[in-house]
């Protein structure tokens, strides 16, 4: 969806939009540690976020990179940045074209800072002088498929500045190549940064007097620490009214100090603003979450303990799966390796299984088995530890259930989702007789959708879950679990070996819907189900998990744990079982007396 069109939609629901900007670091570790603060940030539900694109083009591989990362993975609405420094139309067209085939809509059309060691902008040969020429080259080649954002300054430009301040005649100048760039095709402005609410509030109105209509997003920086605020400011000579530099210099030297006023200054400026009706707001976070998570609960904006989900998985904001509603539960733990794995279908919702000659899931990758390196170490400690008999397995998986491990191979989140606290004691008692589990959900008959533990869709409604348990057993524990599910009927199984023999109690095209919910004014909502097909493709991966997500953890050396765990990889069964009746059934009982 466009950022504009989102704009409208929060306007016409009478919320206020807020937004995150993150730029590129320099290093791999860097972009992994960005992504798990995006995630954190993303649940909060801004509207957009947008990445910046280097100097020069310098992060271009990078911020491509992150884009369709942040759109395809994070799950959130993304424009990007594009200048026009040192980049001829040909690179300009193969990133649009890059973004727009990522499923991408919003870009944010910049001149960009003059090249590295160079005072001026200079137009690269072949390339464009100044933001109005990209984006009239937007929309001459891409139509109305992008929507386009661009920068407004509310001192005017920092090259209009001389002195203090911009003469009247370059602020006027500058208001009217606003104009321009808008008439041209712009459809969102977004500031450069300011801390006089006033010069921004004149801005707007100077603005809507020569006939600017669309939004103008205030962009707002938080002070984390005083040495870079001064240099930020001195970058973009921006005013620092007298009282905010009389609050600082007696804190200067104490981070703490100045990052708390900064939320504080941060906070009364976002009232203000709002105060004059104005219902938009953009955090330049500097890729750090403290700040402008700070800002937003005091506004009331987020609430730590009410982190909504319009489905129990986060939608991708690809404009090619904006459709999709429904996806087999297999992959529950695991979103972002379920995305990579069909990045390259063509139909949504149902592209799997209402249609079998529509795209399959994707081959397996290294992407499925790496986990982001800033988790490496936690994994490391908690899985890499010596195996001397299955017992010790199976501790390490009793461990997760009853959250005592925050990190499991089979897992890309982070600890335990909270409706498995529901159960948590009954899946470690299960796992301690040998089932371990890897996936699992508790029956819900009519919660409210606003539930903490449970609840996605939003207030209003009622969900409901069969109860499912998805775990890696023996052909012995197995064959007895087989025998309690024939006496007890509303139990149906799936479950397969690594080789690919299979032992089911229902048919090859069942479709069992196991999470739905009831809202007002829709129709059923049933976004996770169980199916053979999908099941058959996701062991594949469940069982490579052991060997190359966890034997490999230990050194080589260690040949007992790594025998250990490829036995049980070799010799086990995964086992998805469901429990349909979610009102009277107990999934549990059957593994008593196994």
């Amino acid at each position: 969806m466009k950022v504009i069109e989102k704009i409208r939609e929060a306007e016409a629901d009478g919320k206020t939009v807020f937004s995150f900007e993150y730029f590129p670091p320099k290093t791999e570790d860097g972009v992994e540690n960005l992504f798990e603060r995006m995630d954190r940030m993303v649940a909060h539900g801004p509207h957009f976020c947008d990445i910046t694109w280097g100097a020069g083009g310098s992060t271009a591989d990078v911020t491509l990179d992150i884009a369709k990362r942040m759109q395809n993975m994070v799950c959130v609405e993304t424009m990007m940045h594009l200048t026009c420094t040192n980049m001829p139309v040909e690179k300009l067209e193969h990133a649009l074209d890059t973004i727009k085939a990522n499923g991408i809509q919003n870009v944010l059309a910049l001149r960009g800072d003059p090249p590295h060691g160079q005072d001026k902008f200079v137009q690269v040969e072949g390339g464009f002088a100044c933001a109005l020429d990209l984006v009239q080259h937007i929309r001459a080649k891409y139509g109305d498929y992008f929507g386009i954002t661009v920068a407004g300054y509310p001192e005017a430009h920092p090259e209009m500045i001389q002195g203090e301040s911009a003469t009247l005649e370059g602020y006027s100048n500058d208001l009217a190549y606003l104009k321009r760039k808008v008439d041209a095709g712009a459809d969102v402005i977004i500031t450069q940064l300011f801390y006089d609410t006033n010069i921004f509030l004149k801005f707007v109105n100077d603005c809507r007097q020569i006939g600017i209509t669309c939004p103008i997003v205030p962009g707002i920086m938080p002070i984390n620490n005083y040495k870079g605020f001064l240099r930020m400011t001195g970058f973009c000579k921006t005013k620092i009214p007298a009282d905010i530099m009389a609050a600082l210099e007696p804190i200067k030297e104490n981070e703490d100090a100045v990052r708390a006023y900064g939320v504080h200054l941060g906070t009364e400026m976002c009232k203000n603003i709002m105060s004059h009706g104005i219902k938009t707001l953009h955090l330049y976070t500097l890729n750090m979450e403290k700040s402008a998570l700070a800002i937003l609960k005091n506004l009331g904006l987020i609430e730590e303990t009410k982190i909504s989900r319009p489905l129990p998985w986060r939608r991708p904001a690809n404009v090619f799966r904006v459709k999709e509603d429904v996806r087999p539960i297999f992959w529950a733990n695991r979103p972002k390796s379920y995305i990579a794995r069909t990045i390259g279908w063509d139909q949504y919702p149902r592209g799997r299984w209402s249609d079998s000659g529509n795209p399959s899931y994707g081959a397996l990758s290294d992407h499925q088995f790496m986990r982001p390196r800033a988790r490496d170490k936690k994994l490391q400690e908690e899985w890499a530890v010596p195996l001397k008999s299955i017992e010790d397995i199976r501790e390490r998986f009793m461990n997760i259930c009853l959250g005592k491990l925050k990190t499991s191979p089979w897992s890309e989140l982070d600890g335990l989702q909270p409706e498995t606290k529901i159960i948590d004691e009954k899946l470690g008692q299960i796992n301690l007789k040998g089932f371990l589990t890897i996936n699992s959900q508790p029956a819900v008959n009519g919660e409210r959708s606003d539930s903490p533990a449970v609840g996605w869709g939003g207030p209003g409604g009622y969900v409901y879950q069969k109860a499912y348990l998805e775990f890696f057993c023996s052909r012995e524990k197995l064959d007895s679990l087989v025998n309690k599910c024939n006496a007890l009927p509303s139990l149906t199984f799936m479950a397969v070996n690594k080789e690919g023999q299979c032992m089911t109690n229902i048919g090859p095209d069942a479709v069992n819907a196991v999470t739905w919910g009831v809202f007002p004014a829709k129709e059923i909502i049933q976004p996770t189900v169980v199916d053979p097909a999908s099941f058959v493709v996701w062991k594949d991966e469940a069982f490579e998990i052991w060997t190359r997500a966890w034997a490999n953890l230990y050194p080589e050396d260690d040949t007992t744990s790594r025998k250990l765990v490829e036995e049980v990889q070799r010799s086990y069964f995964l086992v998805s079982l469901v429990d349909n009746d979610y009102i009277h059934g107990n999934i549990f009982a059957a593994f008593t007396n196994i």
